[in-house]
């Protein structure tokens, strides 16, 4: 098995978020959505409910989820990014008390992983990227990104509820690319 990647080129990022907005399929915009701004993993994503995210008493989005890593078993509260609240908004008409937010209407239960991956996939594969994109690259794209963002080492690693900075580096996947650039970028004088 092929280890997942992040999508590192950032126009390439803004092309897959978008990718299935644009088509009006918001269920899977919202999947892509949560998957780069939560770093949750895809069980967790597809284990929440609109209850998770949307307060039905006053009809809107919450600001934040609280949720029970299925893996970890470690409950964590995650503020909403606003590009995760705006589509969220989108997708609103189909909140319901008690419904899975990834839902697959035949079943009324949750997408299944399986498909869950084909659709990321495919939105990869639509946008050109030219490795396949999988749930998992999702979540390593939030650190990635994190990372070259700025943001500590350590403090990505909270996010993931990782036992070290060793996995997190791992989980980073950075490459030659991004060890020249830290050379070659570089702006001193003298």
């Amino acid at each position: 098995m092929k280890t997942a990647e992040p999508v590192r080129n950032k126009q390439k990022l803004e092309k897959l978020i978008a990718y299935y907005r644009n088509l009006g399929q918001f269920r899977n915009y919202v999947l892509i959505v949560l998957g780069v701004h939560t770093a949750l993993r895809i069980s967790d994503i597809l284990n929440l409910c609109w209850d998770d995210v949307y307060n039905f008493e006053r009809r809107r989005v919450r600001g934040s989820m609280t949720i029970t890593e299925k893996k970890t078993g470690k409950t964590k509260i995650i503020p909403l990014h606003k590009n995760v609240i705006a589509a969220l908004e989108l997708y609103s008409d189909a909140a319901k008390p008690g419904v899975p937010l990834i839902l697959n209407k035949q079943t009324g239960k949750a997408i299944s992983r399986i498909q869950a991956y084909r659709l990321i996939r495919a939105a990869g594969e639509a946008v050109e990227i030219e490795f396949r994109v999988s749930p998992h690259s999702l979540r390593k794209t939030f650190g990635y990104q994190s990372r070259k963002n700025g943001k500590e080492l350590l403090v990505i690693m909270k996010v993931y509820n990782h036992s070290s900075e060793a996995v997190t580096k791992r989980y980073l996947g950075i490459t030659q690319d991004d060890i020249n650039a830290v050379y070659l970028d570089l702006e001193l004088t003298g």
